[in-house]
């Protein structure tokens, strides 16, 4: 997930799910804003950056035990920094290309491409009366990057490059919705929210406004679109559609 961005960006990563992650223009500052989202959750987790961890990151990590850290470096300093911490590991991860996903099933594999697609703003399908203003379309093609890698049902809350709630691998999208709204310690008034599916129902649509989200983005392709885009008109909330199916399990 760290890799999917070109700015500074932490994952913090807890039982194969993000809890926490976020940019920003330094390791340091992006580290404070993903341990905000959820600094329960992190302890005891795994956290991915995509830059070189410096002293100054280091020294507020080392803070908060955590079991691993995958990075493409390590300056001297940040590794003094983390000396002390004896059950830490330090993992130098370097970018190569994707490779199949293979699924143990019963007398067999499941084999296919690992999920790589990414979409961009020209890729948009702004579908209700209200497009996104240039600030939710950030936070949503932020949100979107980060819903790909989380368990489906998946819903994301974010704003401002950084996660505020997360819902992950819930039965019902609805539920997804109200956990990840019940799990939110920042106010999520104003925020925008990613669906790695589409909403089958209006419910899940009305769920997500009703915690605070403003924009909504999801792949669309469900037989009741009509009537999730009504809802979306309706409650003043703007929607934009992919075409891009992030389901995870």
């Amino acid at each position: 997930m760290a890799g999917e961005f070109n700015e500074p960006a932490v994952i913090i990563v807890k039982h194969t799910n993000p809890c926490g992650a976020a940019t920003g223009q330094t390791v340091l500052e992006a580290y404070q804003k993903a341990l905000a989202c959820d600094s329960i959750s992190a302890f005891g987790g795994v956290i991915g950056i995509n830059r070189t961890v410096d002293a100054e990151a280091a020294s507020e990590i080392a803070k908060l035990f955590v079991e691993a850290i995958a990075a493409p470096a390590f300056t001297p300093e940040a590794r003094e920094r983390f000396a002390s911490k004896k059950n830490l590991r330090l993992v130098e991860v370097h970018a190569a290309p994707p490779k199949p996903v293979v699924k143990h099933i019963s007398g067999g594999l499941l084999l296919q491409d690992a999920d790589t697609a990414r979409v961009a703003e020209s890729e948009l399908d702004v579908v209700t009366w209200r497009p996104p203003t240039a600030e939710e379309l950030r936070s949503l093609l932020f949100a979107w990057r980060v819903c790909k890698h989380v368990k489906s049902n998946a819903i994301v809350y974010a704003k401002d490059g950084q996660t505020l709630g997360i819902g992950a691998g819930q039965m019902s999208r609805v539920d997804a919705a109200r956990f990840g709204a019940v799990k939110a310690v920042l106010p999520l008034a104003g925020c925008v929210a990613a669906s790695d599916a589409f909403f089958p129902f209006p419910d899940g649509l009305e769920a997500v406004a009703a915690a605070g989200a403003t924009a909504v983005i999801q792949p669309g392709g469900s037989v009741k679109d009509q009537d999730v885009i009504a809802a979306a008109d309706k409650l003043g909330v703007a929607m934009v559609f992919t075409g891009i199916r992030h389901f995870r399990h």
